[in-house]
């Protein structure tokens, strides 16, 4: 199975590539258009800013290739908020395959730290991404921007308020959360995404 990591200036995608590696995955890490475009299955992940990463794919002309790929597509934490249509980061206009825009977290009271990081639950798992990943289980989050409850929801989490931890609408799937660093569930829900090729 050819599976392509979308490369652009974001962190963390070693840790994604270290994720498919313990699961019999050798995947390619690229910005080459055809290399997507042929992939079996294509995952957009990382940590970054949303304007300037939206001025990269538009350099490197990503931006029309993510919107028409046709294989399964995994959007992870800054993927997920820039496949939906617009961000306050930076007031971002962004992919558009999800029609609801990206909001920054206020935390109304101290108790409530922004950015929302570390280990918190799955509200309403449902669809072929959860597959025998139970209600409540853990993933590791870390953002200060959120998607809110739509149409596209699969999951959700609430953290000042309650908002999309997990997002899909035809080929497209997104987590707000960082499935490669969220131990046994994680590995089963990227090992979901793979069954969907």
């Amino acid at each position: 199975m050819k599976v392509a990591i979308i490369k652009y200036n974001a962190g963390n995608i070693y840790s994604v590539v270290h994720a498919l590696n313990r699961l019999g995955i050798d995947p390619i890490v690229t910005d080459d258009t055809v290399q997507i475009q042929t992939a079996d299955a294509v995952i957009f992940p990382g940590q970054g800013e949303a304007a300037k990463t939206m001025t990269y794919l538009k350099k490197k002309g990503l931006d029309e290739v993510i919107r028409q790929l046709r294989q399964p597509v995994l959007g992870i934490c800054i993927g997920m908020q820039l496949l939906c249509a617009y961000s306050e980061e930076g007031e971002t206009n962004c992919l558009g395959i999800f029609d609801v825009p990206v909001k920054r977290f206020h935390a109304p009271e101290h108790s409530f730290k922004i950015p929302h990081m570390g280990w918190d639950t799955l509200i309403k798992p449902n669809g072929a991404l959860y597959q025998g990943v139970p209600e409540n289980s853990y993933v590791y989050f870390i953002h200060s921007y959120y998607v809110p409850l739509s149409e596209y929801t699969i999951a959700e989490n609430d953290y000042i308020l309650p908002f999309s931890a997990s997002m899909a609408k035809d080929n497209f799937y997104a987590t707000q959360f960082h499935p490669e660093k969220s131990g046994s569930v994680g590995e089963a829900i990227l090992k979901n995404f793979l069954q969907l090729v």
